[in-house]
């Protein structure tokens, strides 16, 4: 997702400095940062759990179904908590906090469909990417939008602070900010914005099933999402890469990309 997904929330904030409080999974406890780990596993913040930071909700990596989270990225954090033999313990994150490396004071990762970029790597590191994502614009079929040159004038929704947000203004787009993809979204379908620019995963996903609405232009960004790891902490590093390489390796990942995504977020 980006160079920042979402504005800070005042509220998601607390969450990640409370190291847990508003966890939607398993409740969290304490709130120590850990040291970077060495020896034969990483050290996790709450023992016998892995505290995974994440901005939810944000369809199809993450989001509340039936009292649980769901989505790509939990299969991911999933699979990693279990290689670490340990209990999954989300916390519900602002992607600013996230970005900038905050929220990995009260997490052991974060897995918020963050793009690697070379600014984040100042201040956090990261895994193996697990997935390209770049750019799309969607509008509705009854706008007249072509591209984003036909956008200009029109209304144009993205979400706060990401790279899509940046994009679409490098290219001269005065577009209305949402703070996150679901309120986005939701201005896309009941039509009070002609059209959005945000990652083809999500974007693509939201539309469809929708008629009214179309995918008109990609944009080659190449972007690559990847887990962030508090800086120096090369254990984790190494538990997240195995589990990575292991997922696409056995075929899980392909799995999960299609469960997620499917055939009609791509063209």
């Amino acid at each position: 997702m980006q160079i920042s997904r979402s504005v800070l929330s005042g509220t998601k904030m607390a969450a990640v400095l409370a190291a847990g409080v508003l966890a939607l999974t398993a409740c969290g406890g304490g709130s120590s940062t850990p040291a970077a780990s060495s020896g034969s596993g990483p050290k996790l913040i709450n023992a016998g759990k892995l505290t995974v930071c994440s901005d939810v909700p944000y369809e199809p990596f993450e989001f509340q179904k039936d009292g649980k989270i769901v989505g790509f990225d939990m299969d991911i954090a999933n699979e990693l908590a279990k290689d670490l033999k340990a209990e999954l313990n989300v916390v519900d994150s602002s992607f600013e906090a996230i970005e900038t490396g905050t929220a990995l004071t009260g997490c052991d990762v974060s897995i918020s469909s963050i793009s690697i970029t070379d600014t984040r790597k100042n201040v956090m590191d990261f895994s193996n990417p697990y997935l390209d994502d770049d750019l799309t614009l969607v509008a509705s079929s009854s706008s007249g939008i072509s591209n984003l040159d036909g956008a200009k004038g029109k209304k144009v929704g993205v979400q706060q602070a990401t790279t899509g947000a940046q994009y679409a203004k490098d290219k001269g787009i005065d577009a209305q900010q949402f703070e996150d993809s679901g309120l986005l979204v939701q201005a896309l379908k009941a039509g009070t914005i002609d059209a959005a620019v945000g990652n083809q995963s999500v974007l693509g996903y939201a539309i469809k099933d929708d008629s009214k609405l179309k995918r008109v232009e990609d944009y080659a960004t190449g972007e690559k999402l990847g887990i962030s790891i508090k800086k120096g902490n090369t254990a984790m590093a190494d538990a997240v890469n195995a589990t990575l390489k292991r997922l696409t390796d056995d075929g899980s990942m392909k799995k999960f990309e299609t469960t997620w995504f499917g055939e009609a977020t791509k063209k």
